[in-house]
């Protein structure tokens, strides 16, 4: 028994040096923190200190102008979304992919709208050969819109027809520029169309290449 008294004395005088921390010369317990060597802050003490605060809104109209802010920074913000979407329209219309739609963007698409922008086009009456026709049919003479819609009629087989063959020309030209590319005549054909569609001034981005200029 008392074997096994010294076995246990030992061992808790063990235990005691394991635990103890040395802080500058003189041992401490394990979980000592060390002092800040300031006196901790009074509540009222903090409060002066960040200044006084605003009484809560008595009305949901209230909190929303408070979370809106003052009439001066909305007017900042709105000021500098503006001039962001300006940017981020500019570069649109120079054609960075970054701010082009999933669509237009690659260097696929950027050289079928070359092709397309350095010819002209009979598919790009379309949006006027529409305007003529809901003219036409204002007027109350039936010879007028006789006249009218078989010159329409005849426009429209001949914009069918051509954009089958520009379809062809600049998918063909597409696979011999890009021939580690996936190529699909029908998508290719397509975005071509409606970018021949457009009127020259409407286009999104900007035609980079003048007509009659080689691509």
């Amino acid at each position: 028994m008392r074997f096994l008294r010294r076995n246990s004395t030992t061992d808790s005088a063990e235990q005691a040096e394991e635990s103890a921390v040395t802080v500058g010369e003189n041992p401490v317990p394990k979980g000592y923190t060390p002092s800040k060597g300031r006196a901790t802050p009074k509540r009222n003490e903090s409060e002066r200190k960040r200044g006084p605060v605003a009484p809560p809104p008595k009305t949901t109209r209230e909190a929303i102008r408070r979370s809106r802010g003052s009439k001066e920074d909305r007017k900042a913000m709105a000021a500098k979304r503006r001039e962001q979407r300006v940017q981020q329209r500019e570069r649109m219309m120079a054609g960075d992919d970054k701010y082009l739609m999933p669509r237009d963007r690659g260097p696929v698409k950027a050289y079928i709208r070359d092709l397309v922008d350095s010819r002209r086009n009979l598919l790009g009456l379309f949006m006027p050969l529409a305007v003529v026709v809901f003219v036409a049919l204002l007027f109350p003479a039936v010879i007028v819109q006789y006249w009218a819609t078989l010159f329409c009629l005849i426009m429209l087989v001949a914009m069918i027809f051509e954009a089958i063959l520009n379809g062809r020309r600049v998918a063909k030209q597409v696979r011999a520029r890009f021939p580690k590319e996936t190529i699909r005549g029908f998508g290719i054909g397509w975005y071509a169309f409606v970018r021949a569609t457009q009127l020259r001034r409407m286009r999104v981005p900007k035609p980079r290449v003048r007509v009659g200029e080689a691509v």
